[in-house]
């Protein structure tokens, strides 16, 4: 399957994640529509991304050719799912941080229990892959092919303009104010914006609050 975000250079990786918007995601049972998401450029560009000081083996997927799962663990407890972005060797991907189960929903509430209600099923990025049952063996696998677990779906009809917002992306502690996250005005599934607040800074308001 060809599309055009995936011969898009990886400096159009935030083009590529508001045109994600309103695309469906199909894995295990479960179909979510995504409804926010977030860019990331490597190789010295983006202090954010986990490709800003180059190639590793947790990144490696990052290098490689678009259209592929770039899956990590966070704290030690939660995974987090990216689409690659741009051609070989040059790094980007996209995080795909929320979305709303249209498909599947008493599957992904078996995957879910804790969520009190359906809108909270894939309402971030940890609680995304939980819904579509992603496991890290997918790491490099192909979401376009039919190949992996993951297979992304263009939508109907994309997502107007006039829908998409964008903004700061959420916890991340570089480039706090890069509008890179994309999402749809609207949607209960969208993350609440919080600014990541380093240790340090912390301690420092809870001394003069």
């Amino acid at each position: 399957m060809t599309y055009a975000w995936l011969g898009a250079p990886a400096a159009a990786v935030a083009e590529t994640a508001r045109t994600l918007l309103g695309w469906l995601a199909v894995a295990n049972g479960v179909t979510i529509r995504i409804t926010e998401t977030e860019a990331y450029l490597g190789l010295g560009q983006d202090p954010a991304s986990h490709a800003h000081r180059g190639r590793t083996a947790r990144n490696a997927a990052m290098f490689g050719p678009a259209g592929h799962l770039y899956l990590y663990r966070i704290y030690g407890l939660h995974t987090c799912a990216n689409v690659t972005c741009g051609p070989e060797g040059q790094p980007a991907a996209v995080l795909l941080r929320a979305g709303h189960v249209v498909d599947g929903v008493d599957v992904a509430r078996s995957r879910r229990p804790a969520a009190k209600r359906d809108v909270d099923l894939a309402s971030g990025p940890a609680r995304f892959v939980e819904a579509l049952d992603l496991q890290l063996t997918a790491y490099g696998t192909s979401v376009v092919d039919g190949t992996g677990p993951l297979t992304l779906h263009p939508p109907t009809e994309p997502v107007p303009d006039e829908r998409v917002l964008a903004g700061p992306r959420v916890g991340v502690t570089a480039a706090h104010d890069l509008a890179w996250r994309f999402s749809i005005a609207g949607d209960p599934t969208v993350s609440a914006y919080r600014r990541h607040v380093p240790r340090s800074s912390r301690k420092d308001l809870e001394s003069t609050s």
